[in-house]
């Protein structure tokens, strides 16, 4: 999907109030904003996207950026990032031949030498064509140890709701009589090569959906059953926020079965399944953790909470074995001090490898390898590897059998580099490094910090042209996510170097409490009622920016995705003074509501029910929507939104809009008819949207005198 440019219109329409083009939409009510694919809504939708198209598009610095960040998002030299199975490479590629994509995979001997000879597996957009469908890959699933037959996750548009089918990968094809699941939200693994562990949704008036949308049944399908045939193994609660099994192997081939009752967000029960006996069995693992390992017969996992046994405490943030073949008392792997952490909070930051524990660790911000063996007689035994400042590392590849695994590490000036990690002899290399996308030749990545209202130090990475004036006028672009625990690590972003660094802007990246930069109480302290730290760290970083005479209100803009979106929605509302451009993305915005659409019951550990008196209380201040006012002069905003994001959902932004519609004040708007909750889905898309926030960001920031 691309959009038919607009003619040319006057540079001035943007800035015009909302009055002077009301006439493009009719406003429709709430609830029929509500319709994901009504009639009157998605009216709306076209009308604004044609309004913000002609308004942004227009402008003759889009073509050029447009086609630069094409380009970008298809190189051929962006990084393969590798996943070992069956004994060769694998990656998942996009380009401008594949749009959608193809599976394909090289000998691991090419592949080290840095000449991989790729041969195409499975390709995306051939399946799309003759199916009449708009495929989205979302990920194989392998059956151990040949894996040769894999459990393929197809999403219809990008959306979370997927089909699953049973794929061979040395016949190219679909399993005659394999494995098919029809779409929905759902989890699947082997358990043996006609036997599968699958959580979705079995029916209404059966075990359906918790109220977070999302499974709480478990049961075990055998090739050849139906869905109504298959067998009950655990059912959670209609309360909770979804029910999923999970496959873990060791370095000695021994599988373990897990199912997990995820009560809400960070609270979860875990069981192990014997599949030969159905028994289900309770571990004693405290309810916050993540990152689970499997080494040796031990459970590996990283805490959230402090663990209170009789015997000894493990704070949380540390890493704990637990070994499951006797009885004996939990080990201590790795305890981080107050200014370190493990990983980014996504879950890869832990591995096994045929020698050992594997984990990335964070100190100031700043990443560093870990190697942990465990011996019979000194317990665990840990080696450290340096790592490059100023850039972000994950684990994106390792095996239980193998001593080879694969680390990615990227900063904002830095290309993606692919390093191999022998876990044998403790020893790194460098395997490639992606060439830049952009000349970040004359660039500068420092780390500063500012001081928030109650005292706290909040660090932020500041990307800059080197030899640079602080004359209070450097258009500056903030970001951050500040919410769930995650945390925001440098990221090369061709189109950021195009549209934004190529160009002189200033870029802000603020590590903001509510992420996971300093551990599990950075996160809790900023969860819940205590959210308004998070928004009061990120103004204060602005305020730092202007006071370090960087920038001024009337250069400085602010961009948010998500979680990072409602951030945005706030500080508008808050401190609208402080900005004049702000780029809301996929966001939540109707906080008052937010629990009764998309997924959105699932994340009421992290902001609190509005069914509490507290949560209620402090949303009503709070929440975006509801706090949008008449006579405020607001900046003029950017809202993107994705018609088939099922888990935020585009209700909120277009409420949102909506309401800015009823006050007469300007916005921009644009809904993506595809792309989940990512937005986009291959590279036009991409290029598109991005190209439009740049002339958003050049026209408010740049062009201003």
């Amino acid at each position: 999907m691309f959009p038919v440019l607009a003619r040319a219109l006057c540079l001035s329409l943007s800035i015009l109030p909302l009055a002077a083009y009301a006439g493009t939409s009719s406003l429709p009510s709430p609830a029929e904003l509500s319709q994901t694919d009504g009639a009157k809504a998605l009216q709306w939708v076209r009308a604004q996207n044609a309004h913000t198209e002609a308004t942004l598009a227009s402008d003759p610095r889009y073509r050029p950026l447009y086609q630069k960040i094409l380009t970008a998002e298809q190189s051929p030299t962006r990084l393969a990032v590798p996943h070992q199975q069956g004994g060769e490479i694998w990656n998942f590629w996009q380009d401008d031949v594949h749009i959608r994509g193809i599976w394909r995979s090289a000998s691991t001997t090419s592949f080290s030498f840095g000449h991989p000879d790729w041969k195409t597996r499975f390709d995306l957009d051939a399946l799309a064509r003759s199916e009449h469908e708009n495929w989205v890959m979302e990920g194989l699933d392998c059956l151990v140890p040949e894996e040769r037959f894999c459990l393929m996750a197809l999403s219809r548009a990008g959306e979370d709701a997927h089909v699953v089918r049973e794929y061979d990968t040395q016949k190219g094809a679909f399993v005659k009589d394999g494995f098919v699941l029809p779409s929905g939200k759902q989890t699947v693994t082997w358990v043996d090569a006609n036997t599968l562990l699958v959580s979705r949704d079995w029916g209404a008036g059966d075990a359906g959906l918790t109220k977070s949308g999302y499974p709480y049944s478990v049961r075990l399908l055998r090739r050849e059953q139906s869905l109504a045939q298959a067998t009950e193994v655990y059912r959670g609660q209609i309360s909770d926020m979804d029910v999923s099994p999970e496959t873990l192997r060791d370095e000695k081939g021994h599988q373990l079965f897990l199912i997990s009752r995820h009560r809400d967000f960070f609270h979860t029960e875990l069981s192990i399944f014997s599949p030969k006996t159905h028994q289900l069995t309770r571990l004693p693992l405290p309810e916050k953790y993540d990152s689970l390992s499997y080494l040796n017969g031990q459970l590996v996992f990283h805490l959230l909470q402090d663990w209170v046994l009789p015997s000894q405490t493990f704070h949380a943030d540390s890493i704990v074995a637990l070994d499951l073949k006797r009885s004996a008392a939990p080990e201590l792997i790795l305890s981080p001090t107050s200014r370190q952490t493990i990983g980014d909070g996504m879950g890869d930051a832990l591995a096994v490898t045929k020698d050992g524990l594997v984990v990335v660790l964070y100190d100031n911000v700043q990443p560093v390898l870990k190697l942990f063996r465990h011996e019979a007689k000194n317990g665990w035994t840990s080696h450290s590897i340096a790592l490059p400042r100023n850039m972000a590392a994950e684990i994106v590849s390792s095996d239980p059998n193998l001593s080879k695994a694969y680390l990615q590490l990227e900063g904002f000036t830095q290309p993606p580099q692919l390093w191999g990690l022998d876990t044998a002899s403790q020893t790194t290399k460098l395997l490639y490094r992606q060439p830049d996308l952009f000349d970040a030749s004359g660039l500068v990545v420092e780390q500063m910090s500012a001081t928030s209202p109650d005292g706290t130090a909040i660090p932020y990475f500041i990307v800059h042209a080197k030899g640079w004036q602080k004359d209070g006028a450097r258009p500056t672009l903030m970001t951050a996510y500040g919410g769930f625990g995650l945390s925001y690590l440098p990221v090369y972003h061709p189109d950021l170097g195009i549209t934004w660094f190529d160009r002189g802007g200033v870029y802000v990246m603020a590590n903001i409490r509510g992420g996971g930069e300093f551990g599990p109480a950075w996160h809790e302290v900023a969860r819940r009622e205590g959210r308004q730290k998070a928004y009061d760290d990120f103004a204060a970083v602005a305020r730092d920016l202007t006071a370090r005479h960087i920038t001024s209100p009337k250069h400085l803009g602010l961009r948010g995705r998500s979680n990072g979106g409602l951030l945005a929605g706030v500080e508008f509302t808050q401190h609208p003074d402080l900005w004049n451009a702000v780029i809301i993305g996929v966001p939540l915005l109707d906080m008052m509501n937010y629990e009764q659409m998309a997924a959105g019951a699932s994340w009421a550990a992290e902001y609190g029910s509005t069914s509490e008196p507290g949560p209620r209380a402090f949303w009503e201040k709070m929440s975006p929507l509801q706090n949008l006012k008449a006579g405020v002069s607001y900046p003029e905003p950017f809202i993107f939104t994705s018609t088939r994001d099922d888990r935020v959902g585009p209700i909120h932004a277009r409420r949102f809009a909506a309401r800015l519609e009823s006050l007469k004040l300007p916005f921009l708007y644009y809904e993506d008819v595809e792309g989940g909750h990512a937005g986009t889905v291959n590279a036009a898309e991409v290029a598109h949207e991005r190209a439009l926030e740049a002339i958003y960001l050049s026209r408010k920031l740049m062009d201003a005198p």
